[in-house]
């Protein structure tokens, strides 16, 4: 063999011996991106879930919420509902609702005038129970904080007359308007004799403010698809297609007579 042909050889051996340690360095460099790209993930999932544990925490009140302070008059399992009416009256009405829910808003509108009138009359008590799913679903403290100055109402026994003016007041969903106290202290000047230094100081220091919370637990536990949801004698009637405030009328009044 010519001393040509060995180098020739002798050349490709060593091109072919470089592009092994090539491929070599390439598969070391792409195992090392793999085991940094694991790296990152593990640490964005454990990031993930602490996020999600934290805001587990804020949707149920958070250790800070400070002391359950229930309302003057509330009764019931925990004292989270607010009574209106006769307690000796023969049907019982229990109304879960949030103040910035417009389907809420749009129950009492059909159906408020009717509610008075039968429990005026002693034939009907309500138990209204308070719920935040709003602030949940849209963001803001609005549902929240109304709650709690409705509690604060029901301190100074105005809490119908404010229930009413909140709703009928509401802003649109996406409006966090509620989450402004000096909005629902405003508010309160619509309801004579409300508007007090007292009622100023539990609406401004959220008083009730884990009392609510603790209404709004229950509210997700209780399994309920929305609100409003509306109970007569533990019947949902707001699924009830058929039904009208007459016909709410009619069972009332015919449960009353025995």
């Amino acid at each position: 063999m010519s001393e040509k042909n060995r180098d020739g050889k002798r050349t490709a051996r060593e091109r072919l011996a470089a592009e092994r340690e090539k491929q070599k360095a390439a598969e070391r460099r792409r195992r090392g991106l793999i085991v940094g790209a694991s790296v990152v993930c593990v640490l964005g999932l454990a990031a993930v879930i602490g996020v999600v544990a934290a805001n587990a925490g804020k949707d149920d009140g958070g250790d800070n919420a400070g002391p359950v302070v229930a309302p003057s008059g509330a009764n019931g399992e925990d004292s989270l509902v607010i009574p209106v009416g006769e307690s000796g009256a023969r049907s019982t009405l229990t109304v879960w609702e949030d103040f910035r829910c417009p389907a809420c808003k749009s129950f009492e509108s059909t159906y408020r005038s009717t509610i008075h009138e039968l429990t005026d009359a002693g034939q009907l008590k309500v138990e209204y129970r308070l719920a935040t799913i709003i602030d949940g679903n849209m963001g803001g403290s609005g549902s929240r904080t109304a709650a709690n100055a409705a509690a604060c109402a029901q301190d100074a026994g105005k809490f119908v007359e404010y229930h009413d003016v909140l709703f009928a007041e509401q802003p649109p969903e996406t409006d966090d308007a509620f989450a402004r106290t000096d909005k629902l202290i405003e508010l309160a000047g619509k309801v004579d004799g409300l508007d007090t230094p007292a009622f100023r100081t539990c609406v401004e220091d959220g008083t009730h403010g884990a009392w609510v919370d603790k209404s709004a637990q229950a509210f997700n536990k209780g399994g309920f698809s929305g609100t409003p949801t509306v109970l007569l004698n533990g019947q949902n009637i707001y699924r009830d297609q058929t039904m009208t405030p007459a016909k709410l009328k009619q069972q009332v009044q015919e449960a009353a007579k025995g």
